[in-house]
């Protein structure tokens, strides 16, 4: 017989992954809680030009974590089809569908629809990865979801003259949804092979490619002269934690935690907005506690071991 030991020695502990989860949830979190600064950014940069200097700013920052490390195999053909396609569905076609079907939808039939992407990781994790999912996992994704959209659905009752959804938007929300979980299935695939740091470079660098000739379609027509000092900074911030600092946390942290698992961890987005909003002074509601206690429950539930068995 075997046993699983924990780093102290003890039998019946079972181990987990503290730095892997906390990767996992200090990247969610920072995306939730940098939201207000990307709006504040596309009220001054056109869409696509703003996503052009994003990942050309990032692209710079990142050269040296192009270099491959002395352990890491060449990239085969396999590997650079996957990080095009993690580039190209998860950065690309994600914000597309999500920046347009925003404004085709209501707040509330967003955020219910994009509640869902734990429960769409789930589903890929096991039709394309294998996965078995346990009970306790899929507790955890319903309580996830149940907290996302108890949030989302008090947001869309508080908002005055809520604009009708179309099909269009609702389904473009969807295909957002979905790309959001293939970006971390095959984001699980590709960090078996290569480092989190190259991953992050080398999908950054699929992104500046992709968006580049909107990106300088709209550069034509914008004055590089009317934003302040003040938003440039911002802009290379949100460049940095963006596309370097939270990518890399995230290819850390699923290194070593299977998607589905991985994927609950997406209910710290608005988790963050909204602990961002209450140190701003907002007063969180008593139903938004109990959505975030059940989201942070679902966490917990789906990703502490069961004991360790012989």
């Amino acid at each position: 017989m075997t046993r699983t030991h924990s780093p102290a020695g003890n039998p019946s502990a079972p181990h987990l992954p503290w730095a892997a989860l906390a990767c996992l949830a200090l990247s969610t979190s920072l995306v939730g809680s940098y939201v207000g600064l990307s709006k504040l950014l596309v009220l001054s940069f056109p869409v696509f030009l703003l996503a052009w200097m994003r990942f050309g700013i990032a692209a710079l920052l990142m050269l040296p974590w192009l270099k491959r490390g002395p352990t890491e195999p060449p990239l085969d053909a396999r590997t650079r089809r996957l990080l095009f396609w993690e580039s190209f569905i998860g950065n690309f076609l994600f914000s597309i569908c999500l920046l347009f079907g925003l404004k085709q939808a209501s707040a509330m039939a967003a955020g219910v629809i994009m509640a869902a992407i734990p429960a769409a990781v789930a589903l890929l994790s096991r039709l394309l990865l294998g996965e078995a999912i346990s009970r306790r996992v899929l507790i955890g994704i319903g309580l996830g979801v149940a907290g996302i959209a108890l949030v989302a659905l008090e947001r869309g009752q508080a908002a005055a003259g809520q604009q009708a959804t179309s099909w269009l938007g609702a389904l473009l929300l969807i295909a957002a949804v979905f790309c959001e979980a293939a970006y971390v299935v095959i984001g699980k695939k590709l960090t078996a092979q290569v480092s989190p740091k190259r991953i992050s470079a080398l999908i950054n660098l699929w992104g500046l490619a992709l968006v580049t000739p909107l990106g300088l379609w709209q550069a034509l027509s914008f004055d590089f002269a009317a934003p302040t000092p003040g938003l440039w900074g911002l802009l290379l911030f949100y460049a940095a934690a963006a596309s370097v600092v939270t990518v890399w946390l995230w290819m850390t942290g699923l290194r070593q935690v299977p998607a589905a698992k991985a994927g609950v961890f997406m209910v710290f987005l608005p988790v963050a907005t909204g602990l961002v909003g209450w140190c701003l002074g907002e007063r969180p509601s008593a139903s938004q506690l109990m959505a975030y206690a059940l989201a942070l429950g679902g966490v917990v539930l789906a990703t502490w071991p069961a004991k360790a068995r012989a």
